[in-house]
């Protein structure tokens, strides 16, 4: 008898249309994101843990997991192949892939790092001193960086000739010990990346490495950006907004209380070094996400001529058949309201100090 009534109640929830997960008293799930990150867990992604611990997602809804990266472009072709819902990496990558495949190009919806932190750097004594030195030489980075990735920018901006300078991928951990041991003449990379990196080699970067900037150069892009996927941005445009609303709370938190961030970062890999995690995180807010233009715009948004004209510096370097228009690529809806994002990076004291 009971196997007739459960085979009854189950044909009247499918005939009539009636999802189990939509009857009285049944709870509804949350909305699960996957984000993979831009590299290993270290303390510039502190707010994503912080608001993370903190059951900001949580509190909107969402079921929020994230996992290490493998590089700023990398991420964007993961998020692109369906294996995460989001990620976190170079808005340049993004555009190159609207280009490239507009169906499946994720979308940026939140850029946090505003000024260009790319470079190519030497050690110095080196006599590579202008773009044009380099020329013949060696030039070192790990497959998935993002200075390598836009250097044809670089290259064309400077018009040196990018086919005459030689390039060789190495493992992330080994870029600064073959640039100290002459193996390459100079290393692509994010400035504080390679700072940091040197720095827990003993190697004091303002001593005995030079920068050349992309920024110094022309090549004024963003950089760093959340994105989601194109289908998932339609589906769950609901979603889009908490995250970033949840993300928003964390940045905000951390800019506050940057210890409790980097709190958030140990729990995660307690084998870090907390004090140049610190460094790290302080460094990444005060150099990479405090462009003037925060000020007006707000952290997140972007100004659209100048990501008009970043869009046409990655189409002209990579020779790229179809440029993207900014709202292809950009999408500053889902942001929370201006007045509740940050203006500044450094509204503590330490962070100046720092």
């Amino acid at each position: 008898m009971f196997h007739h009534i459960r085979r009854a109640f189950a044909t009247a929830i499918l005939a009539g249309g009636v999802a189990i997960g939509t009857l009285p008293g049944t709870a509804h799930a949350d909305t699960p994101i996957k984000v993979v990150l831009n590299w290993k867990y270290e303390g510039p992604q502190a707010w994503f843990f912080l608001a993370q611990d903190r059951g900001y997602f949580k509190q909107q809804g969402l079921d929020v997991t994230f996992d290490q990266g493998e590089g700023s472009s990398a991420s964007i072709p993961k998020v692109a192949a369906g294996a995460y819902q989001a990620g976190f990496g170079d808005l340049n990558a993004v555009i190159e892939m609207a280009a490239k495949d507009p169906a499946r190009a994720p979308v940026a919806v939140d850029v946090l790092y505003n000024t260009p932190p790319f470079v190519i750097v030497v050690k110095n004594d080196s006599p590579i001193k202008v773009p044009a030195d380099l020329a013949g030489k060696t030039v070192g980075a790990p497959a998935n960086d993002g200075a390598l990735k836009l250097f044809p920018a670089f290259a064309r901006l400077t018009k040196i000739d990018a086919s005459s300078v030689h390039i060789t991928n190495m493992a992330p951990n080994l870029r600064e010990q073959m640039l100290m041991r002459g193996q390459v003449d100079a290393v692509f990379g994010y400035a504080t990346t390679i700072t940091f990196s040197a720095k827990a080699m003993g190697i004091d970067a303002s001593r005995d490495l030079r920068f050349i900037r992309y920024g110094d150069h022309g090549v004024d892009l963003y950089s760093n950006t959340v994105f989601f996927a194109r289908d998932f941005v339609k589906a769950h445009p609901d979603a889009v907004r908490g995250f970033l609303a949840a993300l928003n709370h964390g940045i905000r938190d951390v800019i506050a209380n940057p210890d409790a961030g980097v709190d958030a970062v140990m729990k995660r890999e307690p084998l870090l070094n907390r004090d140049v995690e610190k460094q790290k995180l302080l460094a990444t807010m005060r150099n990479d996400m405090s462009h003037p233009e925060i000020a007006k715009l707000g952290l997140g948004d972007v100004d659209q001529t100048r990501l008009k004209r970043g869009i046409s510096t990655i189409v002209d370097a990579g020779k790229l058949q179809r440029t993207p228009t900014p709202a292809e690529v950009f999408d500053a809806s889902f942001l929370p309201p201006r007045a509740d994002r940050p203006s500044a990076m450094s509204a503590r004291s330490d962070l100046a100090r720092n």
